[in-house]
């Protein structure tokens, strides 16, 4: 259990946390035909909307309603009502998911009531479907706003139906990647169940080309399969910021449900197809075996340079406990430990101290490790240590194919194993002739010989020639 230590620094540098809007905003992009909104300044939707291009190097659907000094004072009903209409008439979507910042929360504006008085004053959004989450970005951090969005958006659009036994609700955090989504709807289809995944980064951000433009998002969960999970026999939570989502599930429908801290590793996944086989009553598919083997060789076979190595994380929590957790059973010491935010979640990581701190505190405290894992802010600390750099996280603006990466189930796990066991591959010291000197006898005692090289293979020559003809054997 890991002692969690709060910076007491005047002021933050090279941040190593995002704001609660924009972990909102991550987790409304992963829901279908749904236009995310900001309430508040342009400028806190265009700093989070860059980092998301960046991370994702697709076009993103992000509007604002444009605060600004009068508007903040006076109140931002106008803004509000005035961006609805827009966006209505322009996108078209079936959702619209606002969340507040910072701005508006200290002004203290009744969202909730603005948007009952703008449904009386204009039926024209009677077929828009609009939810609103409170995320102020003074306090908290990315995963804080996922995890309050997923809870509202299950709260707000999900009612309870006639149970269907072979239907699952799997709650991902907002550390999984598409690709790992994609790798848990695969792996729970294995046992003949039928997920709905809310929301599903993987329909909407996994990096395809859709054949029509529109202003919306293009793929995720649809406004039918969120109220549909009100008819799931079972919810699947991995990470803890998705624990409130399924209490609130089980809470409107009865769902019963279990959150997995994680899905890196051998032994979390164990325990996910056992409890699938349970749900679905289907012993567990061979192929899923096999990949369980593969892990093991993984291990076997990375181990070798993960064991003993000492390591700098920084990441959110469940993200910190993933990677952390697994670098721990392959032998690597979690010497320096940085997150965002307070979450159950580091209770559980085999360190001995988390500190609440920024890329700053990474960089002071790295000094003795071997190896640097935070997101791509990390490369300047990385440089200047002259450690290497895995990247983990958002955001990761320098590199592509992000939105693919898996880290998730067996064969996730084994890409992360061999990720990291590569990278210390790369980084090994090789030695040259010149790394084992002659002594300064040796040196003195071939400076005093006076037969080179080529006196050695003379005097050899000379012994061959002068030694008698081998005489031939008799039987």
């Amino acid at each position: 259990m890991a002692k969690v230590v709060e910076s007491k620094k005047a002021c933050t540098v090279n941040p190593l946390k995002m704001s609660q809007p924009l972990g909102a905003s991550l987790a409304f992009l992963g829901l279908a035909d749904c236009m995310p909104v900001m309430h508040g300044s342009q400028g806190c939707t265009s700093f989070g909307l860059v980092l998301l291009v960046r991370h994702f190097k697709e076009a993103i659907p992000l509007q604002t309603t444009a605060m600004n000094e009068v508007t903040t004072i006076m109140g931002g009903y106008d803004n509000l009502v005035t961006a609805l209409l827009n966006i209505r008439k322009r996108a078209a979507p079936r959702l619209i998911a606002i969340c507040s910042t910072g701005l508006t929360e200290t002004k203290g504006d009744d969202v909730e009531g603005f948007l009952v008085t703008a449904r009386q004053r204009h039926p024209e959004l009677a077929d828009t479907e609009i939810v609103y989450v409170s995320t102020p970005d003074y306090v908290g951090a990315f995963e804080d706003g996922y995890r309050l969005a997923l809870t509202g958006l299950v709260q707000q659009l999900v009612k309870p139906l006639p149970v269907q036994p072979r239907q699952v609700t799997l709650l991902p955090g907002s550390h999984l990647s598409p690709g790992d989504i994609d790798e848990l709807r695969e792996i729970i289809e294995a046992f003949g169940l039928q997920p709905m995944v809310l929301p599903d980064l993987s329909g909407s951000l996994d990096g395809h080309i859709a054949p029509d433009w529109r202003g919306t998002t293009l793929g995720g969960t649809s406004l039918e399969d969120i109220r549909a999970t009100g008819a799931s026999a079972f919810t699947l939570g991995v990470g803890e910021q998705t624990r409130q989502a399924a209490q609130a599930l089980q809470a409107i429908a009865g769902t019963p449900f279990e959150v997995f801290e994680r899905l890196t590793g051998l032994e979390p996944n164990d325990r996910l197809l056992l409890r699938l086989s349970q749900v679905s009553g289907q012993p567990v598919p061979a192929r899923l075996r096999r990949q369980r083997s593969q892990l093991l060789d993984a291990m076997l076979d990375g181990h070798f340079y993960t064991g003993g190595i000492k390591v700098a994380l920084g990441a959110e929590p469940d993200l910190l406990l993933a990677v952390g957790a697994l670098l721990h059973e392959m032998g690597a010491e979690l010497s320096v430990c940085i997150s965002t935010t307070a979450s159950p979640a580091h209770a559980l990581l085999p360190a001995a101290e988390v500190l609440l701190g920024d890329l700053e505190d990474l960089e002071r405290l790295a000094v003795d490790c071997d190896v640097l894992i935070t997101h791509s802010h990390g490369r300047q600390a990385a440089e200047h240590l002259g450690k290497p750099l895995w990247r983990v996280g958002f955001p990761m603006f320098d590199r592509v194919g992000n939105s693919h990466r898996r880290m998730v189930g067996y064969r996730g796990t084994m890409n992360l194993i061999f990720e990291i066991a590569n990278l210390m591959i790369e980084h090994l010291p090789h030695h040259h002739a010149g790394d084992w000197p002659l002594s300064p006898e040796a040196q003195r005692a071939a400076s005093r010989s006076p037969t080179s090289t080529a006196a050695l293979a003379s005097i050899a020559l000379d012994a061959h020639q002068a030694a008698p003809p081998a005489q031939a054997c008799s039987f």
